[in-house]
This record gives structure tokens, sequence and C-alpha cells, in this order.
């Protein structure tokens, strides 16, 4: 599989990867080199997790009131 990944270099220097087709799939490096094993390893982790979300059923939407001070 193939993803399109977008790469940004933050205020600290680090390199950051966010893959814009799986959600929350994003990592951070100091190199663009440790930054391409890192965001591999988060697609792997972000497919398994979405192939488990794909098996479960959905139940619903509820709405939560909480009160602040």
């Amino acid at each position: 599989m193939k993803f399109d990944v977008v790469i940004r270099k933050d205020e600290d220097g680090y390199y950051v990867a966010t893959v814009p087709d799986l959600a929350g799939c994003h990592t951070q490096a100091r190199s663009l080199d440790e930054l391409m094993i890192r965001i591999k390893e988060a697609i792997l982790l972000c497919l398994d997790v979405k192939e488990r979300d794909e098996m479960s059923r959905f139940v619903g939407v509820q709405i939560v009131e909480v009160e602040t001070c």
C-alpha cells in the first residue's frame, strides 16, 4: 500500500510526519531517515487499529454535558 506523507519541520528542529488518509497517524524525529522508519511503523499501527475498528459494530453517539466553573 502507498500513502501520502506530509512532512514539516517544527520550531524545535524536529521533522513531523502526518498521513492525511489515516486519522491520527503521525510521528516525529530529528532526522528524515529516522522519520521514515517511524512513519512506516505508525502506518502499520494505524492500519491495525483501523482493521479492528472496522470489525466492531457502531452503537451510537451520545451527548455529555459537564458543568465548568
